[in-house]
């Protein structure tokens, strides 16, 4: 099977279900036979519709197509589609890519011409529905656990989630200003780019949760509280925050508390069934009276809620997201407000920036000089109008 091979993130309508693996960003779009690179697990129904539609002849996923977690019906929407289905290939496949290079496949093969650059296994659809199957039955069974998990804890930290009991407070006021709480995050560094202009306009409260702390120094931002293990932290960035704060177990014991007294540093516990800092955090924000919090570090939705693997950490997840309500705000949705779009926004900056020099030159011409406003502009023109005369 011989196609063009793709891994980018601007592909039209797959950007956001594949990583930038290349480094670049090229205009090309797929075309039918088209052997597509992707690194996406449990490809869903809405990503498969968008290789059927564009014609793709395979699809090779660095991750499982299917992992179990999520009865996702994409492979065998592929498969019906007769498009070759190959996952669990090299992680370091896309690397090794060329985009729009031709390329061809071979039983699990990639191949430019007779060299393999990586290879994988070859799903069929006996295998997919299986997968689906069992994945629709391990679900049903995971979300009866989750939701006695859920009311365990509920019944446990009712005083925190309802009044605040256990709440540290701290000396740094939060009252009817936004919060920025940012957490550890595979693309931290894009993210928090990304809002540079909110950060700039808002001057938010910066909680940094764990060794997001670390991340936040580097890019020039000292958050002015700090919640998670100490251990994971610089020693002159805890030293930097007007609040150190350790999440601790319901009798008081919290991890890092000997290192934190080694260093000398002044710290609280904040005390709950929960060791997720970023939930913590959250409910920090909303107690002391933030009127916007924004959360940058890994969402919590439905593919989060469903993944067994979060299976102990989801009833802490849902229900302090729950108890901040719509004070909440992902990051990404405060960046695309601040977002200049790349066709259509720039001509905006432009007509702008030429409006301020003409109101800067009007302003310098009418207060130089020893008359009135008007009578030193005109004698400005005048002077300009002479001088253009003398060259012709």
């Amino acid at each position: 099977m011989v196609g063009m091979i793709f891994s980018r993130t601007d592909t039209p309508g797959i950007h956001g279900h594949t990583r930038d693996c290349t480094g670049t960003r090229g205009a090309s779009r797929l075309e039918e036979g088209d052997i597509v690179v992707i690194d996406t697990p449990d490809i869903n129904r809405a990503l498969a519709q968008k290789l059927i539609d564009a014609r793709v002849s395979a699809v090779v996923d660095t991750e499982l197509l299917s992992t179990g977690n999520v009865p996702n019906f994409g492979p065998q929407m592929l498969l019906d589609a007769g498009i070759v289905l190959v996952e669990n290939a090299d992680a370091d496949l896309p690397a090794k890519l060329k985009n729009g290079r031709k390329g061809r496949l071979h039983e699990g093969k990639v191949l430019y011409g007779d060299r393999s650059i990586g290879k994988g296994e070859l799903l069929d659809e006996d295998t997919a529905v299986t997968r689906f199957t069992d994945a629709r039955e391990a679900l049903v069974d995971h979300m009866e656990a989750l939701t006695g998990n859920t009311a365990e804890f509920v019944r446990t930290e009712a005083p925190l989630l309802v009044d605040g009991l256990g709440v540290p407070d701290v000396d740094v006021d939060m009252d009817d200003r936004k919060v920025l709480v940012v957490s550890p995050d595979p693309h931290l560094d894009d993210k928090l780019k990304s809002l540079r202009y909110f950060i700039r306009e808002y001057d938010p409260v910066i909680i940094g949760v764990d060794q997001a702390v670390d991340d936040l120094v580097k890019h020039g931002y000292r958050p002015r509280v700090i919640i998670g293990d100490p251990e994971l932290i610089a020693p002159e960035n805890l030293r930097g925050a007007a609040a150190v704060i350790l999440p601790a177990d319901p009798d008081g014991q919290a991890a890092g508390l000997e290192r934190i007294q080694d260093l000398g540093i002044g710290a609280v516990t904040f005390p709950a069934a929960s060791d997720n800092a970023t939930d913590l955090a959250l409910l920090l924000a909303d107690y002391h009276g933030a009127s916007m919090v924004v959360n940058l570090g890994p969402t919590v939705d439905l593919e989060r809620v469903f993944d067994t693997a979060q299976a102990d950490g989801a009833p802490s997840a849902l229900l302090s997201r729950l108890k901040v309500g719509g004070k909440l705000v992902d990051s990404s949705s405060v960046a695309e407000l601040y977002r200049v779009s790349r066709s259509g926004g720039g001509w905006l900056w432009a007509v702008l920036g030429v409006i301020v020099a003409l109101v800067v030159i009007v302003l310098i011409a009418g207060l130089s000089g020893p008359d009135g406003f008007v009578d030193n502009l005109v004698d400005s023109w005048n002077n300009i109008a002479l001088r253009v005369q003398d060259l012709f």
